[in-house]
C-alpha cells in the first residue's frame, strides 16, 4: 500500500506529514501527473491532493483508487495547505529537499510555520522497487513501442532525413496507443550515430549508413526506453565487427544483472567486453540507467555507483560504442531484476538488420 510507504517516511523523519510537488512523486501517489497542485499525506494515513478546477475531475476519478481527497484551492495552494496544516495540528514535515526549488522551499515554510526536513533519496528508493502493476505498464509501454519501430522498418531508405523519420515514428507511438514519447526521439544517421545524445538534423540516410533509434513510448505515466542500430542496404565487415562487439558487450551487461549484484559490476561486465578489443575508449556514458515515471529514476550501472540492485528495479542495459566522425553503435534493452536474475522485457531482434 503506497500510503503506508509515505507514512513509515513520515515517521523516520520525525514529521507529521510529508509534502510533495515533484510531477512524479505525485503521480506516484494521485495516479496521473498534473503540472500543478500539491499533495499532503498525514502521519495518520490520511492524505490530500490540493488541485485547481482544471484537474479536479481527473483527480476526483483517480481519488476512488487512491483513497486521496481531492480538494479544488479557491485561492493559492499555500494557502490551502497552511489552513489544512492549522486543522490537523502539523507541526513537522517532511519535503522532498532533492528536487524542491528554494522559491518553493521558502513560501510554504512561511506559510505553514512548520519544520521543514528533508527525505533525500527515500521516495527514490520506494519508487526505485516496482509493484506488479507498474511493470505491467512498463511492458505495455514497451510493446507499443516496438510494434511502432517494427513498422518504421518500412520507411528507412535512403533520401529521407533524420527529422522526417523522427516526426514519423513519433506519430506510429502515438497511434498505437502511446501517451507521448518518453523523450526527443533520437534519430540518426552516418557519421551522426557517433554522437551518443544527438539531435536529428535534415541529413539524409544514404547507402551503407547506420541508422541508431533511441526511443521510448509511455503508458499511464510509465516509460519504456530502447534503442537499435540498422544499417541500410550493407554493412562493411569493420561496421559488422563493431556491432557484434557491442551485442556481445551487452548480452555480458544482462547476465550479471542480477539481485544483490553490484551497479559499478554489472558496469564492469559490459565495459570488461570492449576494452578487450581496445574499445573501452568509446564508451563513453553509464551502462544503464533506471526507468519509471521517469526516463531517468534510481540506480545507474556506472562505475561510480555504490548501489546494490534489489528484485523489482528495472534498469536499461545500453552499451554502445563511438568513433567520432565515423559511426556509431548502441543496443538497449529494459530489463528488470527478478527474484533469481532478470527479465528482459524486449522480444525485438538484437541481431544487425540491414534494411
Amino acid at each position: 500500500m503506497r500510503m503506508d510507504k509515505a507514512v513509515d517516511i513520515i515517521k523516520n523523519a520525525g514529521a507529521d506529514a510529508l509534502i510533495l510537488f515533484n510531477e512524479s512523486n505525485m503521480h506516484y501517489f494521485c495516479g496521473f501527473s498534473p503540472s500543478e497542485g500539491v499533495v499532503l499525506i498525514l502521519k495518520s494515513g490520511e492524505g490530500f491532493h490540493i488541485v485547481d478546477s482544471r484537474y479536479t475531475e481527473t483527480a476526483q476519478e483517480h481519488a476512488k483508487e487512491t483513497g486521496l481527497e481531492v480538494r479544488e484551492a479557491q485561492g493559492s495552494f499555500s494557502d490551502y495547505i497552511a489552513e489544512i496544516c492549522r486543522n490537523f495540528n502539523v507541526k513537522a514535515i517532511a519535503f522532498e529537499d532533492e528536487t524542491i526549488s528554494l522559491k518553493t522551499y521558502a513560501l510554504y515554510k512561511d506559510k505553514t510555520k512548520c519544520e521543514f526536513t528533508g527525505i533525500g533519496d527515500a521516495l527514490m528508493r520506494i519508487r526505485n522497487v516496482k509493484d506488479e502493476t507498474e511493470l505491467e505498464y512498463m511492458k505495455a509501454a514497451n510493446s507499443i513501442a516496438e510494434k511502432s519501430l517494427t513498422e518504421l522498418l518500412n520507411h528507412i531508405k535512403p533520401g529521407k532525413t533524420e527529422k522526417e523519420l523522427q516526426a514519423y515514428f513519433d506519430y506510429i507511438m502515438l497511434k498505437n496507443g502511446s501517451d507521448g514519447a518518453s523523450f526527443d526521439t533520437i534519430l540518426l544517421t552516418g557519421s551522426h550515430t557517433s554522437l551518443p545524445h544527438g539531435v536529428p538534423e535534415d541529413r539524409t540516410v544514404k547507402k551503407g549508413d547506420f541508422v541508431l533509434i533511441d526511443f521510448g513510448a509511455t503508458y499511464k505515466g510509465y516509460h519504456s526506453d530502447m534503442t537499435r542500430t540498422f544499417a541500410v542496404s550493407s554493412a562493411s565487415d569493420d561496421m559488422k565487427e563493431v556491432y557484434e562487439l557491442v551485442l556481445k558487450a551487452q548480452l555480458a551487461g544482462i547476465d550479471a544483472l542480477k539481485p544483490g549484484a553490484a551497479c559499478a559490476d554489472v558496469y564492469k561486465a559490459a565495459f570488461d567486453v570492449l576494452e578487450e578489443k581496445q574499445m573501452g575508449k568509446y564508451f563513453r556514458h553509464s551502462l544503464g540507467h533506471g526507468v519509471g515515471l521517469d526516463i531517468h529514476e534510481g540506480f545507474n550501472a556506472s562505475p561510480r555507483s555504490t548501489d546494490i540492485y534489489v528484485p523489482g528495479n528495472v534498469t536499461s542495459i545500453e552499451p554502445g560504442i563511438y568513433i567520432p566522425g565515423k559511426f556509431g553503435v548502441r543496443i538497449e534493452d529494459v530489463c528488470i531484476v527478478t527474484e533469481k536474475g532478470n527479465e528482459d522485457i524486449s522480444s525485438f531482434s538484437k541481431e544487425l538488420m540491414i534494411l
